[in-house]
């Protein structure tokens, strides 16, 4: 397990759990360390099933939102999943506003999520 300064790691069998440690996700340097730190994790994995853990996030900018689409993106080209969870009602507000919410997989929580995975 590598040590992250923005993200939290774990794995339940195939799936990467990733939680967000920040609780706001604003600046440039923020979100580029978080693209860095993902893309170390799930480069190594061939079609990675992953899930994104929002319950810390308070705030997130548009620019966030871009870096949720490229994940998806080089996930599904991989052949894998990215499902999301314990996103707040305000940021679900976004998504909604932005239809991400049609292009993601979002859940309640982890388990619920995790429970879609099978």
């Amino acid at each position: 397990m590598e040590a992250f300064r923005r993200i939290q790691t774990g794995k339940k069998g195939d799936i990467h759990m990733v939680a967000f440690k920040d609780s706001k996700i604003l600046d440039d340097a923020v979100l580029d360390a978080i693209r860095q730190e993902i893309t170390t994790l799930i480069g190594k994995a061939s079609g990675p099933d992953v899930l994104l853990d929002f319950a810390n996030v308070e705030f997130m900018s548009s620019a966030m939102l871009g870096l949720l689409g490229q994940l998806h993106r080089k996930i599904s080209g991989g052949h894998g999943r990215l499902k999301m969870c314990g996103i707040r009602p305000e940021i679900m507000q976004v998504f909604k506003l932005t239809s991400l919410d049609k292009l993601f997989s979002i859940h309640k929580d982890a388990p619920a999520a995790l429970a879609t995975f099978t």
